[in-house]
């Protein structure tokens, strides 16, 4: 039986949310926000993207089939917290290994649950993405109100979440080699890689042209990950040297990088996209994919115009740019997640282009 203590979530402008503890019982300063898929919590709790972030799940039952071993994204989730309506400690699933709870005591990830969900929910779209104190004790709102104020917005969160070390996956017969810059990278996107016979080398983020280059890759990858892209300079500034060399292809954080490297702006989303069933559109052919979306920025369409870059995609939902490239240096990005196993396969393609691409 989950023994369960209360929780309160008080948010930067004073509303209060009751319920209870489940995974880790800490105090933390985090980014709300939500994420309206209705399958995929274990993917979403080791997404690195989430970094210092609560998130709200819009779906009701959560943890209902449990962990299983071969669905993490990460081998150590970073996610700040997940807030859920009901908890569910007694999974049905013959995949399953342990309990969502289990996983997150381990980790130090924060749960909630218990409250009323919807109008968290509401309230995080009505009034935009807030931070919030999560809390099992009595002070005040003023008190917390404060406390959330003094908590500085962390700019380290790629540094915190990418490997060490360059790792390796070669397949049985390599075709081509992927270098990966790694700000938080999904386990998915290298296997969707080797799965098309790409030897790929995870380097971290802050990895030099130079060191890059001395790998002879034929081609370079800019993963996912979590937090302002304009926080990981270092990275933008490797990305320049290679445009126009070598095919490049970034998803999520890295079609941001791409964007600012060639001199493109970004800006914050009021809520963010994230959830399994975003509707975006190519300019070119006028085909939808439904795609599964994780992120608080988007590049502004206005600042594209100066540089070689055209918007290639566009959410159908609020027109935010999804997809840009360049053929002239052979480079492209999107905003979803072609890779993503909690939402759809439409978009899988993206991986076959840039194969054809190096």
């Amino acid at each position: 039986m989950l023994m369960e203590s209360e929780a309160r979530i008080i948010t930067e402008d004073g509303e209060v949310f009751c319920g209870s503890f489940f995974g880790a019982e800490r105090e933390k300063v985090l980014e709300l926000v939500f994420n309206t898929s209705m399958v995929g919590y274990q993917e979403i709790l080791s997404d690195p993207s989430y970094t210092d972030q609560a998130v709200v799940m819009t779906y009701p039952l959560i943890g209902n089939y449990g962990m299983a071993n071969d669905d993490y994204e990460t081998r150590r989730p970073s996610i700040g917290a997940m807030i859920v309506h009901e908890y569910n400690d007694e999974p049905s699933n013959f995949r399953s290994e342990r309990t969502l709870a289990d996983v997150m005591k381990e980790y130090d990830i924060t749960g909630v649950c218990g409250i009323d969900t919807r109008r968290l929910n509401r309230m995080i779209r009505d009034r935009g993405s807030r931070r919030a104190l999560i809390t099992g004790s009595n002070m005040s709102v003023e008190e917390a109100i404060r406390m959330i104020k003094e908590t500085p917005v962390p700019t380290d969160a790629v540094s915190r979440v990418s490997c060490r070390e360059i790792r390796e996956f070669v397949p049985a017969k390599p075709r081509f080699h992927v270098v990966a810059i790694d700000c938080g990278m999904k386990e998915n996107i290298a296997r969707s890689l080797v799965e098309r016979s790409c030897r790929v080398s995870i380097v971290p983020w802050n990895t030099s042209y130079e060191k890059i280059k001395g790998m002879r890759p034929d081609g370079l990858f800019i993963s996912n990950g979590p937090g302002d892209p304009r926080d990981v300079f270092p990275t933008i500034e490797t990305v320049k040297k290679f445009l126009g060399e070598i095919p490049v292809f970034g998803i999520c954080l890295g079609h941001q990088i791409i964007s600012l490297a060639y001199g493109a702006e970004i800006y914050k989303l009021k809520f963010g996209h994230r959830g399994g069933n975003h509707p975006v559109k190519e300019l070119a052919t006028g085909k939808i994919e439904i795609t599964s979306q994780n992120h608080s920025y988007a590049v502004n369409p206005e600042s594209l115009k100066n540089t070689p870059l055209s918007v290639e995609r566009i959410n159908i939902l609020d027109n935010t740019v999804e997809g840009v490239g360049c053929e002239r240096d052979k480079v492209f990005s999107v905003q979803y997640h072609p890779e993503s196993a909690p939402g759809p396969r439409d978009s899988a393609f993206l991986f076959d282009r840039f194969l054809d691409m190096m």
